[in-house]
């Protein structure tokens, strides 16, 4: 894909959706028109990671973290819905979308050293507390993100990511195979992985309203993961995936100890995790908000309307909460 060249990066300071500043108390505004999207970067560990930025940068900040092997492309539908409410920031991970793809050979790319990233570039553009919206791979880079500084997390909304042996399959057993023999299934997975048919299902899925999806979807994802060097480097991460799985007891205890406010959407025709992955979240988290949409893995694909219906009225939620608990308490005691 050809890069886009940025201007200068957001550096304001960016509102706090739960704090216990004045600032956080106040009302936000009523939804009005959608912000202008801004396309940017922003060098981060020697590499440039580019991102799109959209809403008042003292609105409350939705960071989007993308699934595999999308980017923050497909955020748009989200940018052009939430923005007039919400800060919106969607960035690249390296190696996919618009931002650097160095060698694997100078790069780990393993999941650990992508959260490294983006915490970094969470911190070069000045977001120091956010709502995290989790979709597939957003889901192993926004744990660790949590964990790692759980102050900054103000609220989590999981689409179609996983932390519970719940949401791993009957297909996953082709994957643990890869995980114990790398050698050996390598070159199948390669093959799946620059597939059109491969792009394709990914999307579709089980959905029986293939007429909702626009074919450019896998088309230009088919064109990006055979770009010279890219099959390198999502086949790096398949196999570090194996890294997450070992993590989910670590994501579950901070989800029972922080109890941060949860959205769980979930596309029921997603081929790639179990729909059983969406309640397993209520055992940790008892008051999660859970929907099961008519969707596939890509939920924006298909019902972007809806997911951002969601997301609004649960941001919307989450500010008139913290306006309630910001409210001074009024004296009983008459002063003369």
């Amino acid at each position: 894909m050809p890069r886009l060249i940025s201007g200068a990066f957001a550096a304001a300071s960016l509102g706090l959706l739960i704090s216990g500043s004045a600032d956080a108390a106040k009302p936000f505004p009523s939804p009005s028109a959608p912000a202008p999207v801004f396309y940017r970067s922003v060098k981060v560990d020697g590499l440039d990671i580019f991102y799109r930025e959209a809403g008042a940068a003292n609105a409350p900040t939705l960071l989007l973290l993308h699934g595999f092997p999308s980017s923050s492309r497909m955020f748009e539908p989200l940018l052009a819905r939430l923005s007039g409410q919400f800060h919106l920031l969607a960035p690249d991970y390296p190696g996919f979308g618009h931002s650097d793809a160095p060698d694997p050979k100078a790069f780990a790319y393993t999941f650990d050293h992508i959260a490294e990233v983006m915490q970094h570039f969470t911190e070069a553009v000045g977001s120091s507390r956010y709502v995290l919206y989790m979709q597939d791979y957003g889901g192993p880079v926004g744990f660790r993100l949590a964990v790692s500084h759980p102050e900054r997390v103000q609220g989590i909304i999981i689409q179609n990511a996983v932390a519970h042996d719940d949401g791993l399959g009957p297909r996953w057993n082709r994957m643990r195979e890869f995980w114990a023999d790398r050698a050996a299934n390598e070159a199948g997975f390669r093959q799946s992985l620059t597939s059109l048919a491969g792009a394709q299902r990914r999307h579709l899925g089980a959905s029986p309203n293939v007429a909702n999806y626009d074919p450019d979807l896998w088309s230009d994802e088919f064109a990006f993961v055979n770009k010279s060097g890219e099959s390198d480097i999502q086949i790096d991460l398949f196999f570090d995936y194996r890294t997450n799985v070992a993590s989910y007891s670590a994501w579950q205890t901070w989800l029972r100890q922080a109890k941060p406010p949860t959205l769980v959407v979930w596309g029921r025709y997603d081929q790639s995790f179990e729909a059983a992955e969406a309640q397993a979240y209520k055992r940790e988290i008892p008051d999660a908000e859970v929907h099961l949409i008519d969707a596939g893995h890509f939920a924006l694909d298909e019902k972007p309307d809806e997911v951002a219906a969601l997301i609004g009225a649960f941001m919307s939620k989450l500010s008139k909460s913290k306006r309630a608990q910001s409210t001074p308490m009024k004296s009983a005691h008459t002063p003369r």
